[in-house]
C-alpha cells in the first residue's frame, strides 16, 4: 500500500471526515489490526477492496488508564467547590447524575487513600479528602500559576495558526479541556492580556483575535525538536544520512515517524517516503490562502498544521469531532481521514472510549506522555495516591 503518491480513493459513506470513526466499538475486539473498506475506481467501475489499520495496544491502553483518575479528579474537583469542602453523598446524584452516581460511589469506597467518608446514624454520610490528599491538592494552585504563561502562549500559537489570526470562542470553548484552559478563561484569563487578545463580534458570534504576531512563536513542535536533535560534522554541515528502515529520516523538513508493529514497509515504500520526507513546505504559521491546495508542498504543510495543532494540546490528543471543528479555520486537508490513515506513521486513531481520538505518536513512549506540564504533573501526582505504579514525573516542555 502506497501512501505517499496522490491516492485513487473514494471514501464512502464518511460524510464528515474522521467524525464518524473508522469502524463500530466492536471493530477492535481483541486483534492486532482493524479493517475499514475504501473503493477503488477502476476502468469496471467501482470494487471495495479492504485495508489493514494496526492497532497501537499502548496508545488504546491509554485511553483506558484515563477513565479512573477522570473520574477522581472530577470528584475532587466537586468536593473543593463545596463551601465546607465536603460533599453530602445524597447531593452527589445532583452533582452527577443518577447514572454516573453508581461510578462515584464505588471510586469512593475504592480509594480510602484519598476519599474520606463520615457521619451516619443521625448525621448525614459525607465525603472529604483525607489529610493527605487535602496536602497535595494544595499544590494546585502553584500547577495553575506555573501554567499561565503556557497557557498564554499555546493560545497565541492557535490564534496565529488560523487564516485570519482569530477563532470562535465556541470552537476554543470546545477543545478548552485540552489545552489545559480554566473553564472561565473569557473572564479569568484574557482580560489579563490586552496585549494579546481582544474578543470582538463577528458576524454575530464572539471570536478571540490575536492582537499582534510575535514571529518568535512561528516556531513548530517539529521545528524546535529539530533543531534540538540535528546532527552537525564538525566543519558545520548536516551530516550525509539515509531514510532508515522505520521511515525516519533527519533532514529538516522530515517527520519523526513511528510505524505499528506488525506493519513492514518494503523497499520501494520506503524510497517514496524518503523523497515526502525530504519535500521542504512552507511554515504552517504562513496563511494558508497564500498556497494552492494540490500543490504537494501545501499538502504537506496541511499534515504539518495537524501535527502542530495536536503539539499545542496537553495530551497531544483530540477527538475526531474537536479537529473536525477546526477545519475552514485551519484549512485542514479536505479528506481528513484519508489525511490520518496514510500518515499512519505519524498519527494513530483509535475508537476506544466515547468518541474517536487522534493521538501524536511521537509525544508517547508506550502508554506514557514523555512531556508533562504542571498541570499534567500535578494530576499525576494526586491519582499517584491509589497506587498507580505508571505515574512518573516528567517536564514541560510546550
Amino acid at each position: 500500500m502506497r501512501i505517499l503518491s496522490q491516492p485513487s480513493l473514494l471514501l464512502r459513506r464518511l460524510t464528515s471526515p474522521v467524525h464518524n470513526g473508522l469502524c463500530d466499538n466492536n471493530s477492535f475486539g481483541k486483534s492486532t489490526f482493524m479493517l475499514f473498506q475504501i473503493m477503488h475506481k477502476t476502468s469496471g467501475g467501482t470494487r471495495p477492496k479492504k485495508k489493514i489499520y494496526h492497532r497501537v495496544h499502548e496508545l488504546d491502553k491509554a485511553m483506558d488508564l484515563q477513565k479512573k483518575p477522570t473520574a477522581i479528579l472530577k470528584l475532587k474537583s466537586i468536593i473543593q467547590s463545596q463551601k465546607s469542602q465536603s460533599l453530602l453523598l445524597r447531593d452527589l446524584e445532583k452533582e452527577v447524575g443518577i447514572i454516573q452516581k453508581w461510578n462515584f460511589i464505588s471510586v469512593i469506597e475504592k480509594y480510602p487513600l484519598i476519599f474520606h467518608v463520615s457521619g451516619g446514624h443521625k448525621t448525614p454520610p459525607a465525603v472529604t479528602l483525607t489529610t493527605k490528599a487535602k496536602k497535595i491538592a494544595d499544590e494546585e494552585a502553584l500547577a495553575n500559576e506555573l501554567m499561565e504563561p503556557i497557557l498564554v502562549k499555546n493560545l497565541r500559537k492557535l490564534l496565529m495558526l488560523s487564516v485570519d489570526c482569530r477563532l470562535p470562542l465556541e470552537t476554543i470553548d470546545f477543545i478548552q479541556p485540552d489545552l489545559g484552559l480554566p473553564d472561565n478563561f473569557e473572564k479569568s484569563l484574557i482580560p489579563k492580556f490586552p496585549e494579546f487578545f481582544s474578543v470582538k463580534d463577528i458576524r454575530g458570534r464572539p471570536h478571540l483575535e490575536l492582537e499582534n504576531w510575535d514571529s518568535s512563536l512561528a516556531v513548530t513542535a517539529r521545528e524546535e525538536t529539530y533543531m534540538n536533535s540535528r546532527m552537525l560534522d564538525p566543519s558545520g554541515t548536516t551530516k550525509r544520512a539515509r531514510i532508515s528502515k522505520d521511515g525516519n529520516f533527519p533532514g529538516p523538513f522530515a517527520f519523526r515517524l513511528k510505524f505499528p508493529v506488525g506493519f513492514r514497509p518494503n523497499m520501494s515504500y520506503l524510497h517514496e517516503l524518503e523523497k515526502w520526507q525530504k519535500i521542504d513546505f512552507p511554515s504552517p504559521y504562513l496563511n494558508a490562502r497564500r498556497f494552492e491546495v494540490s500543490d504537494p508542498k501545501a499538502r504537506k504543510r496541511a499534515v504539518a498544521v495537524l501535527h502542530e495543532l495536536l503539539s499545542l494540546t496537553m495530551e497531544k490528543r483530540l477527538t475526531s469531532g474537536q479537529l473536525d471543528a477546526f477545519h475552514a479555520e485551519l484549512r485542514l486537508p479536505a479528506r481528513l481521514l484519508l489525511c490520518l490513515i496514510k500518515h499512519h506513521g505519524m498519527f494513530y486513531i483509535t475508537n476506544k472510549g466515547a468518541k474517536s481520538t487522534v493521538f501524536l505518536k511521537e509525544a508517547y513512549d508506550g502508554s506514557r506522555l514523555v512531556d508533562k506540564c504542571p498541570i499534567l504533573t500535578f494530576r499525576d501526582k494526586f491519582v499517584a495516591l491509589t497506587g498507580r505504579r505508571d505515574l512518573e514525573p516528567t517536564s514541560c516542555t510546550r
